[in-house]
C-alpha cells in the first residue's frame, strides 16, 4: 500500500459504506437496468435512431432527446466510475447489474485505487467483472476519455466540485451519450432526534463551509445536485432525482459519532465563534449516540441522467 492514501480517509470510507449502500436509490438502478438491457421504454427504437459516431458512443441507441440504450451484443458493459475512492460504488452496483462488466475506476489517489481493485464482485447473474484503474484529475476528463462507456457513475462526489468542474463532467457524459448515475450528493438537510436549538445554526455553518473557496475553487456543496440537474437539462438530457438520506440509529452509533465530529469541526472552522458554545453540545451528542438514544437523518440526492 502506498503512503499517498491516508489511513483515516480509507477508514472513513469503510465505515460509511454500509450506510451508503442502504441509502442509494434502488428505483434508479431498476430504471438503469431496464435501459441497459433493452427492456425499458426505448427497447423498440428503430435502426434509424442509432446515433452516428461521436454522438452516442459505441453501440448506443438514441431513443428520443437525450435518451440512450445499448446494443452491446456480447461485449461487457463498460462503466466509468469517477472519484472511486476504495471502490464502494463498484461493490454496490456491479452485483445489481446482469452480464459481464468492465469497470474503469478513476481517482487521483493511487493508494485508494489499489484498495478499490483488490476486491472484485461478480454480476447479478454470476458473470465476471473486470476492474482497471486510472489515476488522474476527474475534472479534466473529456468525452474521448469516456468514449467506450455504457454508463458513468460517481458517489459522494458532486458536492466537492465547482460549477465549472460539474459543467465539464456533464459535457463529457453528454458527449458520450451514455446514462450517468451520480449518487449521494449532500443537499444540506440534517435532522437529529432529539433535536436541539443549536442544530440549525451549526447546520447553516456547515453548509457555508461546504460552499467555501479552496485554492481559488468555489465549491458548490449542497447546491451541487441541483446544478448538475440544470447542466444536464441544458443539454436536453432527462434527469430523474430521488432523495436518498442516511437514516442512522443505534446500530450505526460509531458512524454517527464519526460523522458528527466531522460535521461539527467543519462548522466551527467556518464559524470559530461556535467553538465555546458547542463544547457541551458535542459532549451531549456523543453520549446520546453511545447510549443508543440518538438518531440522525442526513439528506442526500441521487440522480440518473439520460434515462426517461
Amino acid at each position: 500500500m502506498t503512503a499517498y492514501a491516508t489511513e483515516p480517509f480509507a477508514d472513513w470510507l469503510r465505515l460509511r459504506e454500509p450506510a451508503d449502500a442502504d441509502a442509494r436509490s434502488g428505483e434508479l438502478v431498476d430504471l438503469l437496468r431496464a435501459r441497459l438491457t433493452g427492456t425499458g421504454p426505448a427497447a423498440g427504437a428503430g435502426a434509424s435512431d442509432l446515433s452516428p459516431a461521436g454522438e452516442g458512443g459505441p453501440g448506443m441507441l438514441v431513443a428520443g432527446v437525450g435518451s440512450v440504450t445499448s446494443l452491446r451484443g456480447d461485449r461487457p458493459w463498460v462503466v466509468h466510475d469517477l472519484g472511486s475512492g476504495t471502490g464502494s460504488m463498484l461493490r454496490w452496483l456491479a452485483p445489481l447489474l446482469p452480464g459481464p462488466q468492465r469497470w474503469v475506476l478513476h481517482d487521483r489517489d493511487p493508494g485508494l485505487l489499489e484498495r478499490a481493485g483488490a476486491v472484485v464482485p461478480v454480476a447479478a447473474d454470476g458473470s465476471p467483472v473486470e476492474v482497471t484503474t486510472r489515476r488522474g484529475d476527474i475534472t479534466r476528463l473529456t468525452a474521448a476519455d469516456l468514449a467506450d462507456a455504457d454508463l458513468v457513475t460517481a458517489s459522494a462526489l458532486l458536492d466537492m466540485l465547482t460549477p465549472d468542474e460539474i459543467a465539464r463532467i456533464v459535457a463529457a457524459c453528454v458527449g458520450v451519450g451514455c446514462p450517468s448515475l451520480f449518487v449521494l450528493s449532500v443537499v444540506g438537510r440534517v435532522r437529529f432526534d432529539p433535536a436541539d436549538p443549536l442544530d440549525a445554526e451549526i447546520a447553516a455553518a456547515f453548509d457555508a463551509h461546504q460552499r467555501r473557496t479552496v485554492d481559488g475553487r468555489v465549491l458548490l456543496g449542497p447546491d451541487a445536485a441541483g446544478a448538475t440537474v440544470a447542466e444536464f437539462a441544458g443539454h436536453g438530457m432527462p434527469v430523474t432525482v430521488r432523495e436518498t438520506p442516511w437514516r442512522l440509529g443505534p446500530q450505526q452509533a460509531e458512524l454517527i459519532v464519526e460523522w458528527f465530529d466531522g460535521w461539527l469541526e467543519a462548522a466551527v472552522e467556518q464559524r470559530p465563534d461556535l467553538a465555546d458554545r458547542t463544547a457541551g453540545y458535542a459532549r451531549w451528542r456523543r453520549a446520546e449516540a453511545a447510549a443508543g438514544r440518538l438518531t440522525v437523518t442526513v439528506g442526500h440526492e441521487d440522480l440518473l441522467a439520460g434515462v426517461e
